[in-house]
């Protein structure tokens, strides 16, 4: 499922050195309580969700309203258990821009180094597919460039990615949850929120577009000079004024060159349809206008789209960053987690105790 997104307007720079080097560390000493308390499972929930994934960000340090708190503490997270995959039982692939694009290759090294309890090559269908759904099947006006692919030995995975509106100077950030066996294509999302809903989107995995993605999958095996002419036809009418996809831009030449090769690929559902390298947003935005044009089948157009501070901030809100509580933070956390395996549990029954408390208070204890 993806279990949500959040919004952030898009911010420059980065976290200086002497803060980044604490919040690998800081990381480092979470994931290794999340773990020894709950498994790699949970480390997976909790980065699944974006409200959590916000405070552990904060918590971190970083600027809380800025796009950048994903990239950076997903860079930490990686950084952080580096060289303990095995031990920890999790594992981290991809990151931002040219980063992202080697998520394939690194997963395969997790696989051939670690025993997985599934194939490698099914956790990179995953992570394929999830960028390709809200990249192509959701287009709300976002663009991926940063795609960041979490998973267990046992094959659970999570996907946290993010992707820019140049055009409105924000970013939004998708949250995605699954187990070995999961459908991508009709409402994979179990709640969305964000702060900014898109007026101009096109949503193929809505429940209601069932007969688009049927009829869409069917139009991908029509001779490609069918196609071409629907779309050549579409440029010359009026749509009805409700419907806010534009044709504008879509070009026949360089569009039937796809419509080739889906005919040769013959896809039977429009999950295969996906599949197939090179259909990218203007080709299902074609093939879902023929559709609606042919069949009368509309496609939706409803936008699949709201913290914490312990440490302060990397741009001083609500206050500089506290070095001294920030390393104290740390020390903590990993005398927890060492005692614990040692078989002393007072230290994280105080953790709990004092999550329970703030959580009687009206504090937000996560989880």
């Amino acid at each position: 499922m993806r279990t949500g997104t959040a919004g952030a307007p898009l911010h420059g720079g980065h976290a200086p050195p002497w803060l980044f080097a604490r919040m690998v560390r800081l990381s480092r000493a979470l994931v290794e309580y999340i773990v020894a308390e709950w498994g790699p499972a949970e480390v997976l929930a909790r980065l699944s969700d974006p409200y959590w994934f916000q405070a552990f960000g904060c918590v971190l340090g970083f600027d809380w309203h800025s796009s950048g708190l994903t990239t950076t503490a997903c860079g930490a997270l990686k950084e952080a258990v580096k060289g303990r995959e095995g031990e920890l039982g999790l594992f981290i692939a991809g990151g931002k821009g040219a980063v992202s694009r080697r998520t394939p290759q690194e997963i395969a090294a997790h696989a051939v180094r670690h025993s997985l309890a599934i194939p490698g090559e099914r956790l990179i269908y995953a992570s394929r597919m999830s960028a390709k759904v809200d990249n192509t099947a959701v287009q709300d006006g976002y663009q991926i460039y940063h795609h960041c692919f979490f998973f267990t030995r046992e094959g659970q995975w999570a996907v946290v990615q993010q992707g820019m509106n140049t055009d409105t100077a924000w970013a939004r950030r998708y949250h995605w949850l699954a187990g070995p066996e999961h459908s991508f294509v009709c409402e994979p999302h179990a709640a969305v929120c964000a702060a900014r809903p898109e007026t101009s989107v096109l949503n193929l995995v809505a429940a209601e577009a069932e007969a688009a993605r049927q009829t869409t999958a069917v139009l991908a095996t029509e001779h490609p000079e069918k196609l071409t002419r629907e779309v050549r036809r579409m440029q010359e009418l009026t749509l009805p004024r409700h419907h806010q996809l534009l044709v504008s831009d879509l070009r026949p030449e360089s569009l039937q060159r796809i419509f080739e090769k889906t005919y040769e690929r013959a896809p039977a559902t429009f999950q295969e349809v996906l599949e197939i390298q090179g259909v990218g947003p203007k080709s299902v935005r074609a093939l879902a206008l023929i559709a609606e044009l042919l069949h009368g089948v509309p496609a939706s157009v409803r936008d699949p789209a709201r913290f914490a501070f312990a440490h302060g901030g990397k741009d001083g809100t609500p206050f500089p960053v506290d070095r001294r509580t920030y390393d104290r933070s740390i020390a903590v956390l990993r005398q927890t987690v060492e005692a614990s395996r040692l078989g002393d549990k007072e230290r994280v029954e105080a953790l709990r105790r004092l999550a329970a408390w703030a959580s009687q208070q009206g504090g937000s204890a996560a989880r």
